[in-house]
């Protein structure tokens, strides 16, 4: 934020029971809020194992996951599973078709 933005904001604050922080909530536009990048992945599953287990693994070496086959995939962004989906084939590339979205209350839990 400029000076000039900050001494703004001061000036409208003053007299008021506006809280800093709420003014700023209130600046902050929506393309601002859309540009920010954010890490998308997809997790098939995961599984917990000995290190002595780790060394062993070689190449054609199978690693069973705790996830049946057939349950829908995790959605995370930035490590918070927003979503559920299944795998499917896009001009010979992988992509997620959404099956369920998370409430916000669910992700907001998983904080």
């Amino acid at each position: 934020m400029s000076e000039e933005e900050t001494q703004e904001l001061d000036a409208t604050l003053e007299g008021n029971d506006v809280k800093p922080l709420q003014a700023f909530d209130a600046m902050v536009s929506a393309d601002v809020l859309q540009s920010v990048p954010v890490t998308l992945s997809v997790e098939v599953g995961r599984t917990r194992l000995k290190i002595r287990d780790l060394l062993r693994l070689k190449q054609g070496s199978v690693i069973e996951l705790e996830r049946n086959a057939g349950e829908p995939l995790d959605l995370l962004v930035n490590n918070t599973v927003v979503a559920q989906g299944e795998v499917v084939l896009v001009n010979d590339r992988y992509g997620v078709r959404l099956t369920r979205i998370l409430p916000s209350e669910d992700r907001v839990e998983k904080l």
